[in-house]
């Protein structure tokens, strides 16, 4: 398994290594995509990707990256206001729930919404169709009350955690961590079911 990122490294490499976002980062700005330090961890991996297969060093997102202006927050939020230069703080979160409770009072927040709605957010801003915080209110109410979230297509911890203790209820936190630090050593994708796989192929092999 790669230990270190490097421009000639293949994909596979790539995609089996385990990289935390300023190791990403600090490669990024080596091969020249711009506006890494500007970019979430998946935002860079996808932009690596791409720089590993083609050799082009691209901008990963349409996402605007720079603020200028007055922020939302600073003109005053309210349902109507069209989103221009929002700020994820506890004031523009806090006035999200209080409306969301006010339409609809028996909505409770589930995890990952946050991350689902800011995804939705960017999405209609650069599909040239900026939303009001009304319609951020709406989609937040709409998000809770999902039944359940497709999965993200990205592999992490949280993902590894919830699929162990899927197939054993049993699991400690200790034997989950040791068994993630393990994964992150293997030159496998790091996910629950790669490190199925890798533990029985080696208790085969020491039979």
């Amino acid at each position: 398994m790669a230990h270190a990122l490097s421009p000639t490294m293949t994909v596979r490499e790539f995609e089996n290594g385990y990289w935390y976002r300023e190791q990403l980062k600090e490669f990024a700005e080596i091969i020249g995509i711009p506006a890494a330090t500007k970019l979430r961890k998946d935002e860079l991996e996808k932009a690596i990707v791409v720089f590993l297969r083609t050799g082009n060093a691209a901008l990963p997102t349409k996402r605007s990256l720079s603020r200028t202006g007055l922020k939302d927050v600073e003109r005053g939020l309210h349902l109507h206001l069209r989103i221009e230069n929002y700020t994820s703080n506890r004031e523009t979160k806090d006035f999200i729930i209080e409306q969301g409770r006010r339409m609809a009072p028996d909505v409770r927040m589930k995890s990952g919404v946050w991350y689902r709605l800011n995804r939705w957010r960017e999405e209609r801003i650069t599909s040239g169709a900026p939303p009001t915080y009304g319609d951020l209110v709406k989609q937040y109410i709409v998000l809770n009350k999902m039944q359940r979230f497709e999965r993200i297509p990205i592999r992490c911890y949280n993902y590894f955690v919830a699929d162990f203790l899927a197939a054993d209820k049993k699991a400690t936190r200790a034997g989950i961590i040791a068994a993630w630090n393990e994964l992150k050593k293997l030159d496998v994708p790091k996910d629950y079911a790669s490190w199925v796989k890798a533990r029985a192929k080696r208790k085969a092999k020491s039979r």
